[in-house]
């Protein structure tokens, strides 16, 4: 199995602003390499919600070079490949994105995404970011750094070939239950599981829906008050994204969202009933992803 993991870290929330990329390289099912780049957005600006996620500040790269400088570089190592990111629609955006600012035509590779199809392997988890798959798979694991993450996220994924019993692309449409996304010039096709839920209706702009997006055709529930926007700016764009906005934690809920906690209201152990509830309804087999105000954020504006 060949494949090249790959990792972006961003210095704001627009996603044409990549500081780090990650690359590593898997040939024959063994890790042979991992290379990494600092690099300059424009105008070399950061928020600082970002920096604290991932220690990188405008001094660190303001000697790099930008995207654009460095594509000579990284074009030939991605090119034609069979790429794999957890998250891919993060990460796929990312490099969409800036190659767009930059106005470079798109390479051509075919890629996966590791967070769809861990799914498929280690089901019923509380969450399925990489902190958390890494931590129940024993792989070292420095978080937020691109280098590091996307060696980890190859491991992630040997693990996974191995449990599945895969050795090629082709046995994904089997096995795990996605398609494999594609980049190309002009275009791209994302990378999805093969399940899909019927999209209830939802009051949002249908102009906006995107299907690259973990959250189309899910419901999200909200607990907490989230520090980055306010709840209802967070349900308007679950809704434009093409999900369901949930009221309250029920099994058919897909994602809680969990904000930051009024200590005088919840329990000593810090969670909101909602929280709570999940846990327990996942603890019984619903399908229930917790995901962090950090978490979240990465996954919206695709």
């Amino acid at each position: 199995m060949n494949f090249v993991a790959i990792d972006f870290e961003t210095a704001t929330s627009e996603r044409c602003s990549p500081c780090e990329m990650g690359l590593t390289f898997v040939n024959n099912g063994k890790i042979i390499e991992t290379k990494s780049w600092l690099i300059k957005p424009i105008n070399n600006d950061f928020d600082y919600f970002n920096t604290l996620i991932h220690g990188i500040t405008p001094e660190d790269v303001a000697d790099k070079q930008e995207f654009d400088e460095l594509w000579d570089e990284i074009c030939p190592l991605i090119e034609d490949k069979f790429l794999i990111a957890h998250n891919a629609g993060f990460d796929m955006s990312v490099l969409r994105r800036t190659l767009e600012l930059y106005q470079i035509p798109f390479p051509r590779f075919k890629y996966s995404c590791s967070y769809i199809f861990s799914k498929q392997v280690w089901s019923g988890l509380p969450g399925y970011d990489l902190a958390t798959l890494c931590s129940i798979n024993n792989i070292t694991l420095k978080h937020h750094r691109a280098g590091p993450d996307s060696r980890a996220t190859a491991e992630l994924c040997l693990r996974a070939f191995e449990i599945k019993e895969i050795n090629s692309e082709n046995d994904f449409k089997e096995k795990m239950n996605v398609s494999i996304g594609e980049l190309y010039p002009g275009g791209y096709k994302p990378s999805l599981t093969k399940r899909t839920k019927r999209i209830k209706e939802v009051i949002g702009d249908t102009n906006k829906h995107n299907p690259d997006s973990i959250f189309y055709g899910q419901t999200v529930v909200f607990t907490g008050t989230l520090s980055s926007m306010t709840r209802t700016e967070a349900q308007q764009i679950i809704a434009d994204i093409g999900g369901l906005i949930g009221k309250g934690v029920t099994k058919d809920t897909d994602f809680l969202i969990v904000g930051q906690q009024d200590y005088r209201i919840v329990g000593n152990d810090g969670m909101s009933a909602k929280q709570e509830k999940a846990i327990n309804l996942i603890k019984k087999g619903a399908g229930i992803e917790i995901l962090s105000e950090y978490d979240f954020v990465r996954n919206i504006n695709q």
